[in-house]
C-alpha cells in the first residue's frame, strides 16, 4: 500500500517537522533563530522535501517565506500525523495532557480562568487571540479548543452556543446630563468613546463604521478600566458594569443593525479531527462546554 513512499529517499519526521516550523515561523532564519548551521538544514530539509513530493512546498513572500498551498497541505497532513503519534506517546507515557484553548481577553478573565482554576482532572493554557487567528490554528491543530464570537466556524471545524450578551453604552453623568444628550453626541459623532475594537463585530454596529473613538484598545476589559476614569463613554457587554455604576453612569441600550439587538454571542469551536485522534478531548470538551455553559448563564 505505502511501497511508493519508500521507494526514494527524502521524507523522514525530522524533514516534516522542519516544514511545519519554518511554516509557523514565516522564515528560516526565525525558524532557526538565527543559528547559521539550523538555516542550513532547514533549507536542505525542505529541498529534499521538494524533491521527493516534486513540487514547491515554500515560496519567498517579503523578507520571509511562506507556505504554498501545497505546502499548507502538507503540513496539514504531517500536523495531523504527528499530534496522532504525540497523543500516542503521552499515553504510552501515562503523561498528562495540555489542552490549549485560544479566546478573548475579556472571556478568558471573565469565564475561563474561574473555572479553569479549580480543575484538577486536566491542564489547560489559555492564549488571548482573535477570532480570526483562533479559526486558522483550529484549522492547523494548534488549538485543541477556541472561543469565538463570529457567527459561523468554516468546515470542518465544530461549535456549540455558550451563551449570548446585550451590548449597552456606559456613559459618564460628569460628560452628558441625560440619555438624549449622549445619543444626539454619538449620532453627530461628538461622543468621546473608547472602543474594544478586537472583540466589538463591526456588522453589530448601529452607528457608522467610520467613526473615529477617542481611544481604541483590545478588550472589554480594558474599555471598562477606561470607562472608570468617567472621562470617556464605552460599549460594554451587560455582565461587565464599571464602578459606581449606579451614581456615575448613564446606560443605554443600543439598536442595532437587525432585529436581534446588538449583542455578542460567545461560541466554543473544536476541529472534529482533533476528537478522533484524541478520546481525552472529547472529555476535554464536553467538561468546558458545561462548566462554561454554567458560568455564562450564571454571571
Amino acid at each position: 500500500m505505502f511501497a511508493r513512499l519508500f521507494a526514494e529517499s527524502g521524507l523522514s519526521l525530522d524533514r516534516l517537522r522542519s516544514l511545519l516550523e519554518v511554516g509557523a515561523a514565516g522564515s528560516i532564519a526565525k525558524a532557526a533563530s538565527g543559528d547559521p548551521v539550523r538555516q542550513s538544514q532547514y533549507s536542505r530539509q525542505i529541498k529534499e522535501l521538494e524533491d521527493f513530493f516534486q513540487t514547491r512546498l515554500v515560496e519567498r513572500h517579503g523578507k520571509g517565506v511562506r507556505l504554498t498551498q501545497n505546502g499548507k497541505a502538507l503540513a496539514r497532513i504531517s500536523r495531523f500525523f504527528m499530534l496522532g503519534l504525540s497523543n500516542f506517546q503521552r499515553g504510552c507515557l501515562a503523561e498528562e495532557q495540555v489542552f490549549r484553548i485560544g479566546a478573548s481577553a475579556t472571556f478568558i478573565e471573565s469565564f475561563l480562568l474561574p473555572i479553569l482554576a479549580v480543575q484538577q482532572n486536566a491542564r489547560y493554557a489559555v492564549e488571548t487571540l482573535a477570532n480570526d487567528e483562533i479559526e486558522r490554528r483550529l484549522h492547523d491543530l494548534t488549538l485543541d479548543f477556541g472561543v469565538v464570537t463570529a457567527a459561523t466556524l468554516s468546515r470542518p471545524l465544530q461549535f456549540a452556543e455558550l451563551g449570548s450578551w446585550g451590548l449597552s453604552l456606559w456613559a459618564p453623568k460628569s460628560l452628558h446630563k441625560n440619555e438624549r444628550q449622549v445619543l444626539l453626541a454619538l449620532k453627530e459623532k461628538r461622543l468621546r468613546l473608547v472602543l474594544a475594537a478586537q472583540e466589538m463585530e463591526a456588522d453589530t454596529l448601529s452607528f457608522p463604521t467610520q467613526y473615529r473613538p477617542a481611544l481604541a484598545c483590545n478588550s472589554f476589559i480594558e474599555a471598562k478600566a477606561a470607562l472608570n476614569r468617567e472621562t470617556l463613554a464605552a460599549f460594554l457587554p451587560d455582565f461587565l458594569t464599571p464602578h459606581n455604576h449606579a451614581k456615575a453612569f448613564l446606560r443605554m441600550e443600543m439598536p442595532a443593525k437587525d432585529s436581534s439587538g446588538m449583542r455578542i454571542r460567545y461560541q466554543l469551536g473544536w476541529n472534529p479531527r482533533l476528537l478522533r485522534l484524541n478520546p481525552h478531548a472529547v472529555r476535554g470538551r464536553d467538561f468546558l462546554l458545561a462548566a462554561l455553559k454554567a458560568r455564562v448563564h450564571k454571571a
